[in-house]
């Protein structure tokens, strides 16, 4: 691997207007345009730009594809779809404020100081980043989350919220209302309500789309409010929805710098020069390490505490994209890149051990933090902060793993803020759409999952039979 500081230069590429930087130049590559996939991307760069001008792009469903019009509804290919989305933000907006100033209070007459997000996949995994990314102790509300249908994991939410209910506001998110485990976070939260003597009711709020089964139960009970899921928004990529604003915006935080650093990451990974699109660049390192054809995963060691829960937003948004059985013409292809990660330096005491000398069917993506924190630092040694180790640390994990032929990426981001994280987040939608169309599969769909949620189904069905005869049956051996 060529360490030169030549070598270097020619891959290293700042990105300055975002606040980021991108060294490829531990891919393997001479340079980017001699990777055997570049001279695709022109048809990969077309094929995005037919989707976001409203293309069909998930045909099991005939849906469009419109993340990218949530941070810019100027490009949404319909007036009404430009005017739902400004609407929204004028919803949130307004909610928010009328939440913030105490007008809007609980059952108890109590204002709201904790929220409650119920929800599964992309409605939990993006607001719990997020939230773990620029949370501090001024926060306006502390978030806590069911995302999982386990009874003692709900419990130990309701244990943290002991005495907390009455000034608990809950936002339940499920786009069809009928996913399992959302509805039944829903039912033990209505359930630790009435016991606590609250109407559950008056602490609701739904996201969900038009007419489902959730927007019904909130408009017959008379839940505080309703906001907007579209079927043009999947859920891994729905961060820049209402999904992931309102929860944002409720905790505090600066939900519009969030859509401001990815509607300008946008705008930059839409240029066709490669050196001037990060996505580009990124979804390129991909094809090249993994040979486009799933041979390697992807190892995330953010060095940052805050970006800890990237790697787990990631696997959502990377494996169900990619992980595809067939490609476009049906051929079986068994499509993906598989994501694990942690954090630096944590992870140099755990795998990193195996990452440089067990097997190469990894590469590693650094993520390294320009600014320690906030205010003044001190020297754990002269002349030496915890921050300087920190930088060492992922120095030298990166010098190791090169020395011994293991491969990586590091992006640099000056700082963790609403911005940035914006950034972060529209960088990766972007890189995982070129590379689908790189290896010619469909990133917009997820028929393993519908599967998986098929089978559950039987199961319970089963169990419910099973029951059924051995009640009609009691006492039989």
């Amino acid at each position: 691997m060529d360490l030169s500081w030549e070598h270097f230069c020619q891959n290293h590429f700042d990105f300055p207007s975002l606040g980021l930087a991108l060294d490829t130049s531990r891919v393997g590559w001479k340079r980017p345009e001699d990777a055997p996939a570049a001279g695709a991307l022109a048809q990969a760069f077309a094929d995005m730009q037919a989707l976001e001008a409203g293309a069909i792009s998930n045909p099991d469903e005939q849906r469009q594809v419109g993340h990218y019009w949530l941070r810019d509804a100027t490009l949404a290919p319909h007036p009404e779809l430009r005017a739902a989305i400004e609407a929204s933000h004028d919803q949130i907006r307004q909610f928010v404020q009328e939440v913030h100033s105490g007008r809007l209070q609980g059952a108890n007459g109590k204002p709201f100081t904790h929220l409650l997000l119920i929800g599964i996949g992309g409605s939990a995994l993006g607001p719990q980043f997020v939230a773990h990314a620029l949370g501090t102790l001024q926060d306006a509300m502390t978030v806590h989350f069911f995302d999982n249908t386990d009874p003692d994991g709900m419990d130990r939410v309701l244990n943290a919220l002991n005495g907390q209910l009455a000034q608990t506001l809950v936002l339940v998110i499920s786009k069809s209302g009928g996913t399992k485990e959302t509805r039944n976070g829903m039912l033990e939260a209505q359930h630790a309500f009435l016991k606590a003597g609250l109407e559950f009711e008056r602490h609701a709020v739904a996201i969900t789309g038009a007419g489902s089964a959730l927007s019904e139960t909130a408009v017959s009970e008379g839940w505080l409010e309703r906001f907007p899921m579209w079927d043009w928004v999947g859920g891994r990529t729905s961060e820049t929805a209402v999904v992931g604003l309102l929860p944002a915006a409720l905790q505090g935080l600066d939900w519009e710098g969030l859509l401001q650093g990815a509607r300008e990451m946008d705008q930059v990974t839409r240029l066709p020069e490669l050196s001037q699109n990060p996505a580009a660049l990124l979804a390129l390192a991909w094809h090249t390490l993994t040979q486009g054809n799933a041979e390697k995963a992807m190892v995330v060691l953010p060095y940052k505490d805050r970006l800890e829960l990237f790697s787990r937003y990631l696997q959502q948004l990377v494996m169900e994209s990619l992980g595809k059985e067939t490609d476009l013409q049906g051929a079986t292809v068994h499509q993906g890149l598989t994501v694990y990660g942690n954090k630096g330096s944590t992870d140099q005491h755990a795998y990193i051990q195996q990452l440089r000398e067990g097997p190469n069917d990894f590469f590693a993506v650094f993520l390294e933090v320009l600014k320690d924190r906030e205010g003044v630092t001190i020297d754990v040694e002269p002349g030496v902060t915890s921050g300087d180790y920190l930088h060492g640390f992922f120095q030298g994990t990166r010098t190791a793993l090169a020395e011994n032929g293991r491969a990586s990426l590091t992006l640099t981001l000056e700082q963790v803020d609403a911005f940035r994280v914006g950034a972060l987040i529209a960088l990766f939608e972007r890189a995982v759409g070129l590379y689908a169309f790189l290896v010619g599969i469909n990133a917009y769909h997820q028929p393993g999952v519908e599967a998986g949620k098929v089978a559950a189904g039987a199961v319970i069905d089963l169990q419910g039979k099973s029951l059924s005869w051995f009640q009609q049956n009691s006492g039989r051996a």
